[in-house]
């Protein structure tokens, strides 16, 4: 059996150029995201990669309390699909590697981005999709889409994100985006926990979908 009480956050960043506008915002509303997962009971683990045209781990397998703040260097253009396509394969290599009692019961890869796909070369959106939602139908991995300016629900299914959990959110509405959507982050890790202890054959929990409340919120 996985650890019920453990949560692997993979966070994915989107540091490309025209991130600046908003690196203040982004900073901000990570430290907002972070401390919701601190006060959420159960461990948590939190590996933060970034990408522009080139990908980059800023770190890996960090305990939440030892998270530090984020510091946002914009560059470059946007290789979103050969970004989660580097993550998602790494994440998955690194978790069979380990003892199924070590590995978290939770899994959660949440993707930021204020821009379209431009400088891939290897990953292609199909392929993506399909990797997706393998790991969500075979692995219960919750994959979380935000996306600025943009229909972030036609990009995130065509990644293989569903529409409930995808959303789209105003520049000048990062730091919100943020901490609405780690509080379903926190509510989904509360709820994957009671599930396991109540040793149910169910499905796990996935997490709460955006209401269109929510949604029109992060859209203003």
């Amino acid at each position: 059996m996985t650890r019920a009480d453990l949560t692997h956050l993979y966070f994915l960043l989107d540091r490309s150029g025209s991130m600046q506008s908003i690196k203040t915002d982004t900073e901000g509303g990570f430290a907002a995201f972070v401390d919701e997962q601190r006060k959420t009971a159960g461990e948590c683990r939190v590996t933060l990669a970034q990408f522009d045209n080139e990908y980059g781990v800023v770190y890996s397998d960090r305990p939440i309390a030892d998270v530090p703040p984020l510091d946002l260097q914009p560059r470059g253009s946007t290789a979103l699909l050969d970004a989660m396509g580097r993550l998602i394969t790494t994440a998955g290599a690194e978790l069979a590697a380990l003892p199924e009692d070590q590995r978290p019961g939770t899994v959660i890869v949440a993707v930021m981005t204020d821009g379209y796909e431009n400088a891939s070369q290897e990953w292609t959106h199909p392929a993506i999709k399909a990797l997706v939602e393998q790991q969500t139908k075979d692995y219960s991995w919750q994959f979380l889409y935000m996306g600025a300016d943009q229909d972030a629900i036609e990009v995130g299914v065509s990644l293989g994100v569903s529409a409930a959990a995808s959303v789209t959110y105003g520049r000048g509405k990062t730091k919100e985006a943020m901490a609405m959507s780690s509080q379903k982050m926190a509510k989904l890790r509360t709820s994957r926990a009671a599930h396991a202890a109540a040793g149910s054959a169910a499905p796990a929990p996935m997490m709460e979908a955006y209401t269109d409340a929510e949604r029109a919120e992060l859209a203003e």
